[in-house]
């Protein structure tokens, strides 16, 4: 009996992005015999071997072969500059490269950063945005601590990635502009096989239902027979919502699939036009 090759994927070795990593995969039904300081490890139920590698090296590994596919930061392949296929976005994990400036300094757009000096650790992206704006400056390239480069003089701005801004607050800074915005994908190499692509499709289709059931939920109400088109008519549903009549004569079931915060834009709505006995149920796969 032949063996099939397993999909060699890296993941970034420790941090958010390899807990998420993991937990997408254990969520695709995959079981990973992982244990602390592993440079790799075999899924027991799928044909899927998990490289643990440090995070700006995962691009070379992905365009060499080395690894079939990787889960990483769209930033990072942008700033590494490897031939690699981006094959789907996951949502999670997002972030900005933004541009941050003193606060006391004035800036008006892209145009002031002209003849400035720039600290960062993403030179390449920075660089393609000084290019796309026709901004000539001088690019510093410094590794961590990137947001005291002004405060110590060795810079006029700074070019970072931004979560949620409380570091460039603490450190004087203002965000000005957004470089670029990314978030984790999946990136296959150019050498995958027939073989190993066959194995990445198979997990892409589990990844999508996966990603597909997050932030929706089931919705389940009991609603008057003759306000059923009503309700229906509010509902933004995968096609149309599902009606079953109840052992009480008048009312019906009223089933369907709803996004999370689309709930709470119409659930006055829905009880003005006599819903009842409402129910959220969390939904683990949506196959469409």
């Amino acid at each position: 009996m032949s063996t099939v090759k397993p999909l060699r994927i890296a993941v970034q070795k420790k941090g958010r992005l390899l807990d998420e990593s993991i937990q997408l995969l254990k969520e695709c039904g995959i079981k990973i015999d992982n244990g602390r300081d592993q440079l790799k490890a075999a899924a027991r139920n799928f044909p899927i071997e998990v490289l643990y590698l440090r995070n700006s090296d995962i691009p070379q590994y992905i365009q060499d072969g080395v690894a079939d596919i990787g889960i990483i930061g769209e930033n990072t392949i942008i700033e590494k500059k490897k031939e690699v296929e981006i094959v789907q976005k996951l949502g999670f994990s997002k972030c900005r490269l933004s541009l941050a400036t003193p606060k006391e300094m004035t800036y008006g757009g892209p145009a002031d950063l002209n003849g400035k000096r720039i600290a960062t650790s993403y030179p390449v992206s920075l660089q393609l945005f000084l290019d796309r704006n026709n901004i000539k400056a001088d690019i510093h390239e410094i590794s961590g601590s990137v947001e005291i480069a002004p405060n110590i003089g060795l810079a006029d701005a700074i070019c970072d990635l931004v979560s949620t801004g409380s570091t460039l607050f603490k450190n004087g800074l203002e965000e000005q502009d957004v470089v670029l915005k990314s978030e984790a994908v999946i990136a296959a190499s150019p050498m995958i096989d027939a073989e190993r692509r066959e194995t990445l499709d198979r997990l892409l289709f589990r990844i999508k239902s996966v990603l597909a059931a997050r932030n929706k939920k089931y919705l389940l109400m009991n609603v008057p027979t003759d306000k059923v088109d009503d309700v229906a008519a509010l509902l933004p549903g995968m096609r149309s919502p599902t009606v079953l009549p109840l052992a009480e004569k008048g009312w019906s079931s009223v089933h369907t699939v709803i996004e999370e915060g689309r709930f709470w834009e119409i659930i006055d709505e829905l009880r003005t036009k006599g819903a009842e006995g409402i129910l959220i149920v969390p939904i683990d796969k949506m196959i469409l």
